[in-house]
């Protein structure tokens, strides 16, 4: 039995080395030293009679084997994790990530609804920043994510679209002293840009044919939430989701000068691991945020496939 333990504790080393690369940072998170990780793996080589690392300096790499040990072992330690999760205080709650956009402009109000609705599965929300949104279920401490992307997932992921991306430009009503603006009004304007890598502004004008429009100029900002803020405050035009913009532009505090809506072949799903024992909770909160959805049924906004 004692040597069970030990090669648990080594297989438990190993996984969270591989996940790092790192033999200093495993021994960190294990609160162990990295001498006691390095005789863990070499213990476990000398078990299985192979090589799991790559050592060339201070970097690591895994072998065809480490790699195939690794994956296998990712998946087990999570069923583990599970198993012990159903015994801790709160049994039905979910740990929800999501975009730090995404939740401002839509989930937080609709997170609170559920809530009302029903007092036994609470959702403790983690709001994160992420210039491209992604979640390791494995290594971190969420039952759930909402992620902007287009799929698909990997196969022990479930993945369910919640709402589509549509991207456009929007600005203070007060902004265009034109009430109908052709595209080359463009060229005077302020570009404000939600994203570093000014993606967002890309897409929409090359759908209208029209990448000779210059968009090196403007502000750049980390989200989308601060490019809405900035247009608001007439500092110039920006690119948005429609979705996400939709309780600003019924309120007036915002136009959609250019008519046309761009769907980029992104949309935000709820995912979360197919194995997860709160299934059951993921799909009622699934179900309801569904009907929250923003509706898009603008009459005079021309919807445009990428």
């Amino acid at each position: 039995m004692s040597e069970r333990i030990q090669a648990l504790h080594a297989l438990r080393a190993f996984e969270v080395a591989s996940r790092y690369g790192s033999f200093t940072r495993a021994a960190e998170e294990l609160a162990l030293t990295q001498g006691a990780v390095s005789h863990h793996i070499k213990t476990l080589e000398s078990m299985f009679g192979c090589d799991l690392f790559e050592r060339r300096g201070p970097k690591l790499r895994l072998t065809e084997h480490g790699r195939l040990l690794a994956q296998e072992l990712k998946v087990g330690f999570k069923i583990i994790e599970n198993a012990c999760a159903l015994l801790r205080q709160d049994r039905y709650g979910l740990r929800l990530k999501a975009p730090s956009t995404l939740t401002v402009r839509w989930l937080l109000r609709a997170l609170d609804g559920f809530k009302k609705l029903d007092d036994n599965c609470s959702v403790q929300l983690s709001s994160v920043w992420m210039d491209i949104d992604t979640v390791d279920f494995y290594s971190e401490p969420y039952d759930c994510a909402i992620l902007l992307g287009n799929g698909p997932f990997s196969a022990d992921v479930e993945g369910f679209k919640l709402f589509d991306e549509w991207l456009i430009p929007v600005c203070h009503p007060g902004y265009l002293a034109q009430a109908q603006p052709e595209l080359s009004d463009l060229r005077q304007c302020e570009f404000l840009h939600p994203s570093p890598d000014r993606r967002d502004w890309r897409r929409w004008l090359a759908r209208m044919d029209a990448l000779d429009i210059s968009i090196d100029k403007g502000q750049v900002f980390d989200t989308l939430d601060q490019g809405i803020s900035a247009a608001q405050q007439g500092l110039g035009i920006s690119v948005v989701d429609l979705a996400l913009a939709s309780a600003d532009l019924a309120a007036g505090s915002l136009v959609t000068p250019f008519k046309h809506a761009v769907a980029t072949g992104d949309g935000y799903y709820m995912t979360w691991l197919k194995s997860s024992p709160k299934a059951r909770q993921m799909l009622k909160l699934r179900d309801y945020l569904v009907s929250k959805v923003p509706p898009l049924a603008y009459k005079d906004i021309n919807y445009l496939y990428d």
